[in-house]
């Protein structure tokens, strides 16, 4: 019989119906799982479910019966593929799952920052409303989201789902090629030329060698237009030291983050020093947790169990 183990069952939230596979099977779940747990609960499973849960060289060789790893996301970057390549274990993910959630959770940051939404609710609970003795008052900056530019780096699914939004409000709305590269395709524009004329930047590209601190102290500086920056992919596309040093010297206007390199986020982290600030939002990894969302994730995650049962797997990664 198939032994299967979901590692992270709370990550899931309460919502979701979690269906079972349509064969014979084991199946042990945890609501949780920290990294040294993961040989102990997995000894025995074929198939392991992980959303966030590490799964590194040093568990995996201790694994000899993991046949199937579903990644519940997108982003796969918990997992050493080149670990699971050597031992033909085969890695799956899920995909455009979210397409509609993530682009609302941006935008839904973008708004507060651009109209300093959180600034505004904070002065009327302070009283700042009722010192001004009129009808409204102006301590925050308040800009229109229609006419202002958006640049989206990374064109995946989200990223174009993100960009139709933006067109849909009248934003115009430029996707960046690769850093560094020396040749534009069409319907991309330079790296350099989006980080400097974006009001609004916006990061949807996994997390790779190549994207790590994509952005730190030199490109925050070369942004002259003072952008609201977004990040709703992956914590490490932007350094985050050097983007709370910006934030202190004025450089951006705003930040809106729903991932940091460690989570939840640690009392050491580089945020904690700007957190409380009106033009800072952060939210907890939540853009791609609509309950529909969560529960089309869900149901592709067992069809992909199902489809590998019947040889036939599905979303392979390796």
């Amino acid at each position: 019989m198939v032994e299967i183990v979901f590692l992270d069952r709370d990550t899931l939230g309460p919502s979701v119906s979690i269906s079972r596979p349509s064969f014979e099977h084991g199946w042990t779940e945890y609501q949780r799982t920290s990294q040294d747990q993961v040989v102990e609960r997995a000894k025995n499973a074929e198939i392991i479910i992980t959303n966030k849960v590490p799964i590194r060289e040093s568990s995996i060789a201790q694994l000899p019966n993991l046949k199937l790893i579903i990644v519940a996301a997108t982003g796969y970057d918990v997992i050493d593929m080149e670990s699971c390549r050597k031992r033909n274990i085969l890695v799956s993910n899920v995909r455009n799952y979210a397409t509609t959630t993530v682009p609302e959770h941006v935008f839904a940051l973008i708004f507060a920052l651009r109209r300093s939404i959180v600034g505004y609710r904070q002065d009327v609970i302070d009283g700042e409303w009722q010192r001004a003795q009129q009808f409204c008052f102006f301590t925050h900056p308040i800009k229109d989201i229609a006419g202002s530019t958006l640049g989206v780096v990374g064109r995946g699914s989200l990223g174009n789902s993100v960009g139709q939004m933006g067109e849909a409000l009248g934003m115009r709305v430029i996707y960046a090629a690769r850093k560094g590269a020396t040749e534009i395709p069409e319907g991309y524009t330079s790296f350099e030329q989006v980080i400097t004329e974006s009001d609004i930047l916006t990061f949807h590209c996994p997390l790779t060698e190549q994207t790590q601190d994509l952005i730190a102290y030199p490109e925050l500086k070369r942004m002259t237009q003072r952008p609201i920056l977004i990040n709703a992919g992956r914590g490490g596309l932007i350094n985050e030291v050097d983007l709370v040093r910006a934030v202190e010297e004025d450089l951006v206007a705003g930040v809106g983050f729903d991932c940091v390199t460690t989570e939840p986020i640690p009392d050491d982290h580089p945020f904690q020093k700007i957190i409380q600030r009106p033009n800072v939002i952060l939210t907890p990894h939540v853009a791609w947790a609509s309950e529909s969302a969560i529960q089309t994730l869900w149901d592709q995650v067992i069809s992909h169990i199902d489809n590998f049962q019947r040889g036939e797997p599905t979303n392979l990664l390796n």
